[in-house]
């Protein structure tokens, strides 16, 4: 090996050694500093935002620098064999590139099909998580898409039956406080039937039926599977309730309670967790729901 060629390598293997080194130390800072950005979020739906709009980004960004580092890795391979710069070396940094391209590759792969339904869970906690007013404390209520229209002007009703701009209303029922948060419909991706991944989106809506007075009744929501392209759709009632008939609703009983054996209820939560709970009678059934909180059974 000559002299020249033998100071190339030495300073090859040198910068090699030092850019690995660089790139996953800045892959730990870019993972470190979007964690510390995370967590100095307070607000529920300000970090839920945060996340959904840049998680996959910086994620990318560190599967990218650990990428280079391996690149950089694997032309270090061999560096005590001084056979000179041959064939091995131009080989050695073609497979150094392909390793670079695979990673990089197959991390895109993950964050945009496996990744969302990990995204989606970890959205939805935040999403659906119990309000804190800040006035009183108190813990506030999610209404129901019935419910929240009272809540929704003319314009906010419309987004949503329009083009799934979603609201999520609030109330704290001791004060009558409310708290409306707006969510991009699209962007929310629901779990795929046939695929799994939480990829099934919203293409277009619909409204199938229409009140004698022309508005909306039913609509129908189309979803398409990113992953898959699997399709279905989901029609909803679209409520007419005023304000007052939600505060003088009262809970209808209907059929003969005294033949009753056994009252079994199966609670859902928006996170997909269940609990089974069974009952002798109406009364404990009755009680046991005023007094639920699904979060401190989990």
């Amino acid at each position: 090996m000559t002299k020249s060629s033998d100071g190339f390598l030495a300073l090859w293997y040198t910068s090699m050694i030092i850019g690995a080194i660089v790139m996953v130390a800045l892959a730990i800072v870019v993972y470190l500093v979007y964690k510390l950005r995370v967590s100095t979020i307070s607000d529920l739906k300000e970090k839920h935002d945060y996340i959904n709009l840049n998680e996959v980004k910086w994620y990318k960004w560190f599967y990218y620098l650990i990428g280079f580092a391996a690149a950089f890795a694997v032309n270090l391979y061999g560096q005590d064999n001084n056979g000179g710069i041959g064939i091995w070396f131009i080989v050695r940094l073609f497979i150094s590139v392909c390793a670079a391209t695979l990673i990089g590759y197959v991390a895109s792969l993950v964050l945009e099909y496996y990744y969302p339904t990990v995204l989606n869970f970890k959205l939805r906690r935040l999403r659906y998580t119990p309000r804190i007013n800040p006035k009183t404390g108190s813990k506030m209520r999610l209404l129901s898409e019935d419910e929240e229209d009272v809540h929704l002007d003319e314009g906010m009703q419309a987004e949503e039956n329009l083009f799934s701009i979603d609201y999520d209303v609030w109330v704290d029922e001791k004060t009558g406080d409310v708290k409306i948060e707006k969510y991009q419909g699209h962007l929310v991706a629901l779990q795929c039937n046939n695929c799994g991944f939480y990829t099934m989106k919203v293409q277009r809506e619909e409204i199938v039926e229409r009140n004698e007075d022309g508005s909306p009744r039913e609509l129908l929501k189309h979803y398409q599977c990113a992953y898959c392209k699997n399709v279905r759709a989901t029609q909803f009632t679209i409520s007419r309730k005023e304000a007052e008939d939600y505060k003088n609703q009262k809970p209808k009983r209907k059929g003969n309670p005294k033949n009753i054996e056994l009252i079994k209820m199966d609670v859902h939560s928006n996170l997909g967790q269940k609990k089974t709970f069974e009952f002798s009678s109406v009364e404990e059934a009755q009680k046991f729901l005023s007094e639920f909180d699904f979060d401190k059974l989990v």
